[in-house]
């Protein structure tokens, strides 16, 4: 029994993706490497940073990036580099500069928007009921009650 819970307990605690022969032997670029793949996504399993990812891809980019940290590159520098390789979707994270300030700003307003639409419908139709509430004069009252009994 004391075997199948270890077993379980092995089985059920994360995995790295990032394989021995991966791994630079400089422990302080090996760390900065580790750092800076997790921001960035595998581009094969969506949400996955590449430092989890299994996949040829996820491998191929931790490859390249701890290339440009062993040629010198500081870490912006690395990840600037894979961002104009692949583009902004590399970023598990993306800033909010220029054309991703709409994105991210594209939700918020159009919230505000259908509430401002939402409480200016509900405030024309109140209105409209309190105006169509008003009693009947003797004429129409007489029309709907020939209307009523046909």
């Amino acid at each position: 029994m004391k075997r199948l819970i270890f077993i379980l307990l092995l089985l059920a605690s994360p995995l790295a993706a990032v394989e021995p022969d991966e791994v630079l032997s400089d422990p302080a670029l090996e760390a900065r490497a580790r750092e800076i793949s997790q921001g960035l996504r595998c581009l094969v399993c969506r949400n996955e940073s590449i430092d989890e990812s299994n996949a040829s891809l996820a491998r191929d980019l931790r490859l390249l990036l701890r290339e440009r940290l062993v040629a010198g590159d500081s870490d912006q520098q690395a990840v600037d580099f894979i961002v104009n390789r692949y583009g902004e979707y590399v970023l598990l994270k993306p800033d909010t500069r220029g054309a991703n300030r709409l994105l991210w700003l594209a939700g918020p307003l159009m919230l505000l928007l259908a509430g401002g639409v939402g409480f200016g419908y509900l405030r024309s139709r109140s209105r409209a009921t309190a105006t169509g509430d008003a009693p009947l004069n003797a004429d129409e009252e007489a029309r709907l009650r020939d209307i009523l009994d046909r």
